[in-house]
């Protein structure tokens, strides 16, 4: 029986990252029942090669297609931070955000970006919002005394998550077989229509299915447990702490 939280935390640092990565496999949670929330880390508003659009311009489009792209998933809500696009640091006031999210929220599972990539290249946003989003999640989040203001004066309590999985990982152990759930998936890539500027949705289906063929050729050939016979697939590495 294939693993579905009652609620998950999707930690993205940018529009159009955790559906490209993980989009399938949300789709797949939401439908199986899971309450899944979002939370945006920038504002999206540098990443174009168009001379004709300016930042601000940006920002307002990238809302509005993360917003479309998370309906599209059945995402229950998206906050954003609103962070600038390639300025993400890994300090005390961002973890804080990150820890608030997770108090909040309650997610058995948060699903982030991998911030270890050793052979390829990786967006520094990524790097950044990964790190921050593991160290948020354990021990922040779980231990009362990490900015125990969050509970005196909001009220939030801790939180115990039992697990991230990082999506983008050079050595993955989890793989989801995603065939039922391309359709929805790509459907919420091409909300992104400023992210495929140039790109048939042909040509994207294209790119999304062989993504997702190559990942499930590495899941069938991995040995890990419960992976066989796998067509389309995500993969991600999934870290375990004791709850």
């Amino acid at each position: 029986m294939e693993f579905a939280p009652e609620r998950a935390l999707v930690i993205t640092p940018h529009p159009d990252d955790a559906e490209m990565w993980a989009g399938g496999t949300i789709a797949k949670w939401v439908k199986a029942g899971a309450d899944v929330h979002y939370v945006l880390c920038t504002d999206g508003g540098k990443g174009t090669d168009d001379p004709e659009v300016t930042s601000e311009e940006l920002v307002e489009i990238r809302s509005r297609e993360q917003m479309a792209a998370a309906e599209i998933l059945g995402v229950s809500n998206v906050v954003m931070l609103g962070r600038p696009d390639g300025e993400l640091e890994d300090a005390a006031d961002f973890r804080k955000e990150l820890v608030r999210q997770i108090r909040l929220v309650k997610p058995d599972v948060v699903l982030t970006t991998e911030p270890y990539r050793r052979n390829m290249q990786w967006h520094r946003d990524h790097r950044i919002a990964g790190q921050v989003a593991l160290d948020a999640v354990f021990p922040y989040a779980r231990d009362h005394l990490h900015f125990g203001d969050l509970f005196l004066n909001e009220g939030i309590e801790p939180h115990k998550t039992a697990a991230i999985w990082f999506w983008g990982s050079e050595n993955p152990n989890v793989f989801v077989d995603v065939a039922d759930a391309l359709d929805a998936k790509l459907a919420a890539v091409m909300a992104y229509r400023s992210q495929t500027r140039g790109r048939s949705e042909a040509e994207m289906e294209g790119f999304v299915r062989a993504r997702a063929e190559q990942n499930a050729e590495i899941g069938n050939a991995s040995g890990e447990e419960d992976v066989t016979g796998l067509a389309l697939a995500e993969a991600f590495r999934r870290v375990t702490f004791r709850t």
